[in-house]
């Protein structure tokens, strides 16, 4: 009993280490946001495709790329609306991008969010294609890479597996926020 439970402890601890790593996805901290076009669905230009990246500049910019929308995710974007609104002053600025091969499904969703979550000040946008921009090396595996950047460079990022995100991921994101304006 003993030789089974050792190597049967080793799997269940390695396969704990597995699940426990973070996913890498996006740019790092000091790289330059490429320009990529997006579909407006809620914003200022809805309806319109158009830059936001390159509309913001050297802004602080946070920016959310997701393939799902989920009330999880919902909840971290209405925070960051809240810190965009917050931080005019300072000019935050944010957009969220569904990647999607479903644009119309896609929009249906979005316009969904916006209503229901009461999303203001960050722009919900369609990139076409589940990849994502190819300069921004979103990986496959991750449901949510969040980038914050100002200047062009970029200061953080989050990446996650799933679009359930906790209560600690999202306050984690939101902190970084904050950060921009230093």
């Amino acid at each position: 009993m003993k030789r089974f439970f050792i190597p049967a402890f080793a799997i269940l601890a390695t396969a704990g280490l597995v699940i426990a790593a973070e996913v890498k996805s996006g740019l790092s901290a000091g790289e330059s946001p490429a320009a990529f076009n997006v579909k407006d669905i809620t914003g200022p230009s809805k309806g319109k495709s158009l830059c936001y990246r390159c509309q913001y500049g050297a802004k602080p910019v946070t920016t959310i790329f997701t393939r799902e929308i989920t009330p999880e995710l919902a909840a971290l974007v209405k925070e960051i609306d809240t810190a965009v609104g917050a931080n005019k002053d300072k000019n935050h600025k944010a957009f969220l991008v569904l990647l999607t091969d479903d644009a119309d499904a896609g929009a249906k969703q979005l316009e969904k969010l916006a209503a229901e979550q009461k999303i203001t000040n960050v722009p919900l946008t369609i990139y076409d294609g589940i990849a994502g921009p190819e300069k921004y090396k979103i990986s496959k595996d991750a449901a949510v890479t969040v980038l914050q950047w100002n200047k062009m460079r970029v200061q953080s990022n989050h990446a996650f597996d799933s679009a359930k995100l906790t209560g600690e991921q999202v306050k984690a994101v939101t902190a970084d926020t904050a950060k921009l304006f230093n």
